[in-house]
């Protein structure tokens, strides 16, 4: 599938270089991420399009970075539909008129067909977008070359959701991911597996370091990310909770309050 990645040129701490979006050309012309409004983006965006009319943009979900560019898009190119999984309490925040998307959900897009995945975990309206002829996923949040994905439990993240979510897109075998942040993913299946790994032995860690005697999150961070960047630390701190509340939830951790003890067998 031929598709046009476009930056939404946010740069930040939490987007790193900034988000792409993709406009998928064709008979329905469709933009996955909406960006945050920049007039850059938009644009941009007229510039891709060529003097044809966007149809729709498709959002992989409600983070900022991903929807809030949806009014600055619908003022600009009044005739567009907007589509996603709704997440009503944050949705509300970018007043279009959103269209609900559900898991299996096939959509025209370009001159061909996008299979909606729900994939949750970084968010709980999280999808994924699939083009089963090429095997090529775009992919929001669910993966970033070269770094990990923020699970924040403060925005309905869920680490157990999210590597179920990643063992869905593991069985697909999908041959490339255009990811909404970093470079394309060309050996989607090798990364992932890595991503699983990775979480599956932080597990672990935090398990060691519940045992010796860290008793909240402040404290496993201390002891799991030394030398780690000081405004990183909170999103350490999330992955952190987002691991403990899975480990509370499989009865193997439990709270007291605002301290954390681990269940031995």
């Amino acid at each position: 599938m031929k598709a046009v990645a476009i930056h939404a040129f946010n740069p930040g701490p939490v987007t790193g270089a900034g988000n792409w979006t993709w406009l998928v050309p064709g008979r329905l012309p469709t933009l996955i991420d909406a960006g945050t409004g920049d007039a850059r983006h938009l644009d941009a965006l007229e510039r891709a399009l060529a003097g044809t009319a966007l149809a729709q943009v498709l959002v992989t979900h409600a983070h900022g970075d991903h929807a809030s560019g949806a009014p600055a898009i619908a003022q600009r190119i009044p005739d567009a539909v907007f589509r996603k999984m709704l997440w009503p309490e944050r949705d509300e925040k970018w007043p279009v008129n959103w269209q609900q998307v559900g898991d299996g959900d096939v959509i025209p897009a370009g001159d061909s067909e996008l299979t909606a995945i729900h994939t949750p975990g970084h968010a709980p309206d999280h999808l994924c977008f699939w083009h089963a002829p090429s095997r090529t996923l775009f992919g929001g949040d669910l993966a970033v070359q070269g770094s990990t994905v923020w699970i924040p439990t403060n925005l309905r993240g869920d680490m157990s959701e999210y590597l179920a979510s990643l063992e869905r897109v593991l069985r697909l075998s999908p041959a490339r991911i255009l990811p909404a942040h970093g470079a394309t993913i060309e050996d989607p299946g090798e990364l992932l597996r890595q991503y699983l790994a990775h979480r599956h032995e932080r597990e672990a860690q935090v398990i060691e370091a519940l045992r010796a005697g860290a008793a909240n999150p402040e404290a496993v961070v201390e002891q799991l990310y030394r030398g780690v960047k000081e405004r990183l630390l909170p999103f350490a701190r999330e992955s952190v909770i987002a691991h403990l509340v899975k480990l509370e939830r499989e009865g193997r951790a439990r709270r007291d309050g605002d301290t954390w003890h681990i269940i031995e067998p």
